[in-house]
Parts: structure tokens; sequence; C-alpha cells
């Protein structure tokens, strides 16, 4: 019979399940904002409501007690237990420090001059600014959310792969490819999978020591989902990059590598943020690679650049002009 599906796997401290589990770390105060807006499109209404107050107004929040805080929410103690444990917490005394610790950060530094919500009618300044704010929120909730742990274990499994597949589809696929283009130039045997058929009869092939990864924003992507499937049964290493850490693509991963949850607007698609924060985490994967694996990066890398040259080199003075 093959691995058992990872539902209850937490235990062991590799899937990046949250819940407060033993002898995996609650997130930093700095990462809680970010846990909240991961997290709370799975949640209870109830729980919204409790993790919706905390990161609004963490110094306040933190001065209540549990009784306080779910009288001030209108749901109930358990409801707020059962909330400090989703986000990562032990239980609701370990919240309220990251709360304090939180308030504390904020208080420290300046608030955001501009929000992310564009406006049909915005002027194109705007629409920069309110772009470059909105893409170093994605990129900071990203990397203050990030298991460290996780990510050290997936470029450990990666740096001895003898064989990597990724799996995406939609914006994801262009991430997939990204990924694979880095690790061919490092001089691994990667292949980047969006069609879904591809990716099911290239995952039956992997075995232990291959690894497959799964490029989902969602955690739901049905495409994404059966080729990692696959390749969890055949007993490869298998990674899961998503913004819903409890979606059902982590069911097959032994490594969960959580993106920032994209704010979305009518005239910002989703994809948009969730690619930002995805690029992230495979930049952090490739560079965490060539380290391990740097005696034979570096050679690969300089000679994929020696490969490319001619094709950068300035055309002569005497081409004729544009016309």
């Amino acid at each position: 019979m093959s691995r058992d599906v990872k539902e209850i796997f937490g235990s062991s401290g590799t899937s990046g399940a949250p819940s407060g589990i033993p002898g995996v770390a609650p997130p930093a105060p700095a990462a809680l904002a970010a846990k909240v807006r991961t997290l709370a499109p799975s949640m209870t209404r109830s729980m919204q409501r409790v993790a919706e107050a905390v990161a609004a107004d963490p110094a306040g929040c933190a001065a209540l007690t549990v009784t306080g805080l779910a009288e001030l929410t209108g749901t109930s103690e358990a409801t707020v237990v059962r909330t400090a444990r989703l986000l990562g917490y032990p239980g609701y005394r370990d919240l309220r420090l990251a709360l304090a610790g939180l308030a504390a950060h904020q208080q420290s530094g300046r608030s955001p001059a501009v929000t992310a919500d564009i406006a049909v009618d915005d002027p194109i300044a705007d629409v920069v600014a309110k772009l470059a704010y909105d893409e170093q929120q994605t990129l900071a909730d990203t990397a203050a959310g990030l298991d460290v742990v996780q990510l050290t274990a997936a470029v450990s499994a990666l740096a001895a792969a003898r064989r990597i597949d990724i799996y995406g589809v939609g914006a994801s696929g262009l991430v997939a490819q990204d990924l694979t283009q880095k690790l061919l130039r490092i001089g691994l045997i990667a292949h980047a999978h969006s069609d879904p058929h591809l990716a099911v009869t290239n995952a039956v092939q992997l075995r232990a020591k291959d690894v497959a990864i799964a490029i989902t924003h969602s955690g739901s992507t049905g495409d994404v989902i059966e080729p990692l499937r696959v390749a969890f049964e055949r007993g490869a290493t298998t990674v899961a990059i998503t913004g819903r850490p409890d979606g059902p693509v982590t069911q097959y991963a032994d490594h969960i590598l959580t993106t920032s949850t994209a704010r979305e607007s009518e005239l910002r698609p989703a994809a948009m943020s969730s690619r930002t924060s995805q690029l992230l985490v495979v930049d952090c994967l490739f560079i965490g690679v060539a380290q391990r694996t740097y005696e034979t990066a570096a050679p690969a890398l300089s000679a994929s650049y020696e490969a490319l040259a001619h094709r950068h080199t300035p055309r002569s003075s005497g081409t004729t002009s544009r016309r």
C-alpha cells in the first residue's frame, strides 16, 4: 500500500501544519498579520471575526483576556482558543504575547501612505504607487510566513534529487517554468509540466530520490494535485507551494511552503499577487540549492552564461537603421 495520505502527519513537524503542534515553533509576531490573511478564507465565520479583530487591533486585543476577546467578537472562549491554535500558537497566552510584540513593531514604524485599491479612474502614477506597495506587502507577508524548517528540508531534497518534476497551470505554470529554467542552469534535471496528462504520465516514473513540486495558489487545482498524488504514492519527495496550507494539495506534500494570500480586486486578479509570492519562494529554493551544490552549480552557471553570450553581443554600427 502507498504511503498514508497525510491528514494528520503534522506530528512529525514536516508538514508545516499550524495548530500549535508540540515541537513546532509558533510564528513570530511579524508573521501574525500574514498568517491571518492566509488562513482567514478557510476559517469559520466566527473564527474569522477573532482573526480579523487581532489583526486590526493587536494592541487592544493583547490587553484582553480570552473572555474579553470572545465578548468583543461575539464568539466563545473555545472559538478564540481554536483560532489561536489554527494561527500556530499553542494557546491564547502565546497569541497575546505575539499580539503585544506585533503592536510594538507597528508603533515603531510608520503607517503605509497608500493602499492597494485601484480605481478605474486612478492616474497612472497612483497605479504605479499602489501596485508597488502591494507587491512589497505581498513579499513581506510571504517572507514573514515562510517556514524555514520546511524550506531547508525542500532544499535538501532538491539538492540530492535524481530528477525534479514541477507542476503548475495558468499563472502558476509560468512560475513552474521559471524554477525549471533556474535548476537546469545549475546542472539539475528538471521538467515543468502544465499539461495534466503529461504531468501524470511523468509522475508515474518517479521514485525515491526524485522530487515533485506542485505550485497552486488555491491549493485545490485538480490538474496539479493529481500528478503530485501519483508522485507521492510512487515514493518521491513532494513539495507544495500554496497560499492555502490547509488545501487538498497538502495531503500529498511532504513539505509545505506557504505563500501570501493575494488581495484580489476588480482590476487586479489574485494571480498577480500570488505569482509575486510564488516567485519569491522559487528564488529561495534556487539560491538554497545553488549554495548546497556550489561546486557543481557554479561551473554549470558559468557555462550557461558563456553559451548564451554571443546572443547578447551588440550589433555592429553598420547595421541598417529602422525605417
